[in-house]
């Protein structure tokens, strides 16, 4: 394998396990992994149920951290700091897009964005300018007083993706952004994430889908905890296979 290069790696994972202990049974969720990803890149980590993808992406969000291995982020040593800096790091380099939007159902779609800014320092009033120009952005400021329930489901990604921009960040984690959604809508997503990585955002998509994964530059598949196949998308070996139903 080729020797990493730090100043390229904006995230870099070396020789990382993930271990849970079910009784006197150790699951290992990630089984050595190892993979760097630069900036401006658009990588899909792919895999079934069970695969380890999802962990891989809460370790990669500073959500969980790994049993063993290394972590770095834009340049810092994640898993030697303290939760408070682990926190600044986050909210200042990546933003999250979930399957079921995670918006605050009594707050209307300014308010929602606003919230990703509580604890940047901004005024009250920047808050707000700042929340307006990202619904422009995803074609949504003329619903800026609506609340999520008033939206259809592609809407209320959009406006996830707005709050996800709101501290302006390297690094954008869609878990499966387009799962909830039909495929028209899907795609429409699929298109903003696509437009963000042309203006030089990294995304790193979550998702099973092959169809959808194969959008992304470069395909990271999962099986068992283990990095199976990193390549281009266009790959047979890309290809996450269809789970057998019981």
């Amino acid at each position: 394998m080729a020797e990493f290069k730090q100043e390229d790696a904006l995230i870099r994972l070396e020789n990382v396990f993930k271990i849970y202990q079910t009784g006197e049974t150790a699951v290992h969720a990630l089984d050595g992994v190892t993979l760097d990803i630069n900036r401006g890149e658009f990588v899909a980590i792919v895999g079934a149920s069970g695969s380890g993808k999802s962990t891989c992406m809460n370790i990669i969000g500073c959500l969980d951290v790994p049993t063993s291995g290394s972590y770095h982020l834009a340049g810092e040593d994640v898993l030697a700091m303290n939760d408070d800096a682990k926190a600044k790091l986050r909210n200042k380099t990546l933003g999250f897009i979930f399957q079921q939007y995670n918006l605050i159902p009594k707050l209307n779609l300014c308010e929602n964005v606003e919230l990703a800014m509580l604890y940047a320092g901004m005024s009250a009033g920047e808050r707000h300018k700042r929340s307006l120009q990202l619904l422009e952005q995803v074609g949504l400021a003329d619903k800026a007083n609506n609340v999520p329930s008033q939206l259809s489901g592609g809407q209320q990604q959009r406006v996830a993706i707005a709050r996800a921009l709101a501290g302006e960040p390297a690094v954008i984690l869609a878990d499966e952004p387009t799962g909830a959604l039909d495929s028209q809508t899907g795609r429409e997503v699929l298109g903003y994430l696509k437009l963000l990585n042309n203006e030089g955002r990294t995304i790193i998509l979550i998702t099973h889908d092959n169809a959808i994964a194969r959008q992304a530059q470069r395909i990271i598949r999962l099986e068992d905890g283990k990095i199976v196949y990193d390549g281009q998308p266009d790959s047979p070996e890309a290809v996450v296979q269809a789970e057998v139903q019981a």
